[in-house]
Order: structure tokens, then C-alpha cells, then sequence
């Protein structure tokens, strides 16, 4: 490979290429069907996904965010609710929250796994908690059993963020059935990406799936009988369709992003100013992101950049430091967990068509950086 060669952080077209004939044949297949909402394709994939997910029910919405917020209300949360969430994550983790009129309180993280912490959990419950919202990042789930503990002792229901960590396991369960339910993004870059937006809800409770089934169409609970106040928002049968072809090559796709994460820290663990990923014993990590700690993380990230090599940071400004939450009143050390993450990481090129010779040039790269 030649050092001008560009690696990139993501490449989808390389996965269209292997595939793009059967998304073709499935798409196609839908426009001659003609049924595009609510169709036989949609409930064929809220099957196939909760049977991954080892639930009994999904239920197709329009994007990842919007299972967030309907996920949120089904569990019971209200304006002037509060919802404990970690402030290392995306935005719309906590804007989802917002959109409900409750209030995000933020709970620190582990930093060896960079999800959030059960103890700091618990500093952060109050008689006004509605729900614990976890985040499974990067591609591994959460610490459960404690998180599990304090939340049934305290009757407050659980709901996963399992936008980056769908087919990850914690103890031989599946993210997705570590709570009461867990929300879903099919985002494009996602390891089980759509051609666009879209989104499923999972759980076991049969209550909660009628009800969301009502949310996502208009608060219908039949026909022109609105029962309550509910979303636009149903996931369309040309993504159900693309995700179905795409689901088939998901586990395959993981065990080669496993051996790509593997082959990466084995080439960086002699690099001293770098920290790889952590997978504690009895968690499968599916690395929808490999993301290490890395000294002078910016100058690291520029260089890389200017190598042509490509690289992200998720996340820079923890979300009790953004704007959309200063009236919460947080200042800098308020949470010096995520604080510290933020300020250090950066995600590594990763996907499942990676080359090995490409993961080399990365290491190369950043080993050259740091001797220099």
C-alpha cells in the first residue's frame, strides 16, 4: 500500500459492492408490491430483530432518535419527569429526554469502559426519576447486573440506547434484553445500517409493544381512533427491506470486525501513549467504533488526517458542557469522567471490509507520531 493511499474511517460503498445485487432484488421487489408502510417486510424485520435482540416483540419507527422518545414515553416518562443518563454520548440520547419536557440528569462513567457507572447511578436518583436510560457505546454493553439491582430495588424501569451495540452480548444476554426495553438506530453507518433513516423499539412486554404500536401511528389504537397524543413515525418498507438483506451478513460482519480489533490493539500495545479498548471477561464487543485513549489526542487526530487516514472523535463535548444544557447549570468537573474521555479519545478506522495491510498503515502512523 502506498503511503498516499487513503484509509478511510468508514466505507460503505465497499459493503454495496459485495452486496448491491441482492439490495437491488429486495428493493425492487417492494416497489412492485407497492405497500411502502406497515407492510409484510416491516413486520417480517420487527420479527427478526427482537429474535436477535431474545425479546418477543419489535416495533419499527422512523429513526433512532424516535425510539428514543417513544421508547421514554412508553416507559412512563412525563414532563417534569427525570431521566438519569450518561453525558458521554451523542446528543440525542439526552435530547430525547428534552423532547419530552423531563429533565436529563447525567451520571458519570466507568473509564475503562466508557459507560456509565451504577454507583454514580444511584448518587443521581431522586423521588422524581422516571427512568434510567443506559447507553451500550462504541459496541459494548453496559455493566448490567449492578444497574439491574438498583433499578428494581427503586421499581424504575430501564431503557437501553442500543444504537451502537446491536448482536453485543453482556454474560451470554444480548444488549436489547437487558432492560425493560431498548432502542434501536438503523442509521447508515451503523453496523446494521439502513439507505437512510430508521429506527426499532424492542421488549419482552406485550403491554409496552400495543402501546408503542399506538404511539408510532398517531396515538391509533384503531382506524381513526385516536386514544392519546402519539408520532408520525413508522419505519417504511424499502429500509425494512435493505435491513433484512443487510441482517443476514450482520454476525459474519462482527467476527470480522472482532479480529480487526484484536489485530489493532495487538500492533498498538507497545505504544505506550495509547490505551485500547477494554472488553471485560464475560461481554462480546461488537466495535461499532474502535476507539482508544490517545495523548495529545488532537495533534494525533491532525496527523492522521494529514496522512490521509481517517479518524473521528465521539465524542468531544460531553453533553452537560453543550449549550443545549447550560441552563442545568453544570460547569467543567462536574462530571470529570466523561470530561477526561472527551478530551481523549479517537476512533480508528473500522468496518468489516478493513484490510489488514490498512490497519498496519494506522499503527505505522501513530507510532510515527509518537516517536517523532
Amino acid at each position: 500500500m502506498s503511503p498516499l493511499d487513503t484509509v478511510p474511517q468508514m466505507d460503505l460503498a465497499a459493503q454495496y459492492a459485495a452486496i448491491g445485487e441482492e439490495i437491488r432484488e429486495a428493493v425492487n421487489k417492494v416497489l412492485a408490491s407497492q405497500q411502502f408502510v406497515l407492510g409484510k417486510e416491516g413486520a417480517a424485520l420487527e420479527a427478526e430483530i427482537a429474535t436477535l435482540c431474545g425479546v418477543k416483540h419489535g416495533i419499527g419507527v422512523a429513526s433512532g432518535t424516535d425510539a428514543l422518545i417513544l421508547g421514554l414515553r412508553a416507559a412512563g416518562v412525563q414532563a417534569g419527569d427525570e431521566v438519569v443518563l450518561p453525558p458521554f454520548t451523542f446528543v440525542a440520547t439526552g435530547s430525547a429526554v428534552s423532547a419530552l419536557g423531563a429533565k436529563p440528569v447525567f451520571a458519570d462513567i466507568d473509564p475503562n469502559t466508557f459507560n456509565i457507572d451504577a454507583e454514580e447511578i444511584a448518587k443521581s436518583i431522586t423521588p422524581r426519576t422516571r427512568a434510567i436510560l443506559i447507553v451500550h457505546l462504541y459496541g459494548l454493553a453496559a455493566d448490567m447486573d449492578p444497574i439491574r439491582d438498583l433499578a428494581k430495588s427503586r421499581s424504575i424501569p430501564i431503557v437501553e440506547d442500543n444504537a451502537q451495540a446491536i448482536g453485543a452480548t453482556y454474560k451470554g444476554k444480548p444488549t436489547g434484553a437487558l432492560g425493560d426495553l431498548a432502542c434501536i438506530s438503523f442509521y447508515p453507518t451503523k453496523n446494521l445500517g439502513a439507505y437512510g433513516d430508521a429506527g426499532m423499539i424492542v421488549t419482552d412486554s406485550a403491554e409496552m409493544d400495543a402501546r408503542l404500536r399506538t404511539l408510532r401511528n398517531h396515538g391509533q389504537a384503531s382506524r381513526y381512533d385516536s386514544v392519546e397524543p402519539g408520532w408520525n413515525s413508522r419505519l417504511d418498507e424499502i429500509q425494512a427491506a435493505i435491513l433484512r438483506v443487510k441482517l443476514r451478513y450482520l454476525r459474519d460482519w462482527e467476527r470480522a470486525r472482532r479480529t480487526h480489533a484484536a489485530e489493532y490493539s495487538q500492533l498498538l500495545s507497545g505504544i505506550e501513549s495509547v490505551k485500547t479498548p477494554d472488553t471485560p471477561a464475560g461481554y462480546e464487543h461488537v466495535f461499532h467504533q474502535y476507539t482508544i485513549r490517545a495523548q495529545r489526542r488532537n495533534e494525533l487526530q491532525q496527523f492522521l488526517s494529514e496522512r490521509k487516514i481517517g479518524n473521528a472523535v465521539y465524542y468531544p463535548v460531553p453533553l452537560h458542557l453543550q449549550q443545549i444544557y447550560e441552563k442545568l447549570g453544570h460547569r467543567r468537573g462536574s462530571f470529570p469522567e466523561a470530561e477526561r474521555a472527551a478530551d481523549a479519545v479517537i476512533s480508528l478506522p473500522m468496518f468489516p471490509e478493513l484490510r489488514s495491510e490498512q490497519i498496519q498503515r494506522v499503527v505505522e502512523a501513530i507510532a510515527e507520531f509518537y516517536s517523532s
